[in-house]
């Protein structure tokens, strides 16, 4: 399991990524247009002794209505992509999961950087980048004896190896045995109890 981190997705989303995949999609005229308007001629305001005015191609308000459906719109390519049928990919907002099956340890790592090279050459193409630190790489085995490390790159860097996983409000382990969510929830249930009772 891939936990990939898009660094500054709404701020870093790429205009012109957006409005491509509005004309690939056959978006009709007049939404195409909407949209096109929206981006137009934005500039950015930075004061530095005195106010300067940059005009922008990327991100939008924090908070608007529109941030995440065009971003969703941008990263809609990247689960288009192909990738082998070891791997299935998740994405939930600027959460990316790479998921990948395979027979051992080595296999594994080699299919996590193949797939992995594959979502690099989108953030290129779409002016994204992933943050290795936030990023996070786990190994789910059964298997009793002690695995390798897995080795998994971002911008020539190893993504971190954890023991665990929070996706979306559950967290997985790297048994699936899922102790530890059960365990937080409980947590969470006994506090709402004794603040309620």
């Amino acid at each position: 399991m891939v936990s990939l981190d898009v660094q500054g997705a709404f701020d870093s989303a790429w205009w012109p990524a957006i409005l491509q995949r509005l004309r690939e999609a056959k978006c009709p005229r007049n939404l195409y247009y909407l949209v096109q308007d929206y981006l137009k001629e934005r500039e950015a305001f930075i004061a530095i002794n005195s106010y300067m005015i940059k005009n922008t191609t990327r991100g939008y308000a924090q908070g608007s209505c529109c941030g995440p459906l065009l971003w969703n719109i941008q990263c809609d390519t990247v689960l288009n992509l192909k990738f082998t049928d070891h791997t299935r990919v998740v994405a939930f907002a600027d959460d990316l999961i790479l998921m990948i099956r395979a027979d051992s340890t080595s296999e594994t790592e080699n299919i996590a950087n193949i797939e992995k090279e594959k979502i690099a050459m989108w953030a290129k193409n779409n002016k994204t980048k992933f943050n290795e630190e936030n990023s996070k790489v786990m190994l789910m085995t059964r298997r009793r004896r002690k695995e390798k490390e897995i080795l998994v790159y971002i911008n020539n860097k190893a993504i971190p190896q954890v023991q665990k996983l929070k996706y979306l409000g559950i967290i997985f382990d790297n048994k699936l045995l899922f102790r530890e969510h059960i365990n937080d929830v409980a947590d969470k249930c006994k506090k709402v109890y004794i603040s309620t009772g």
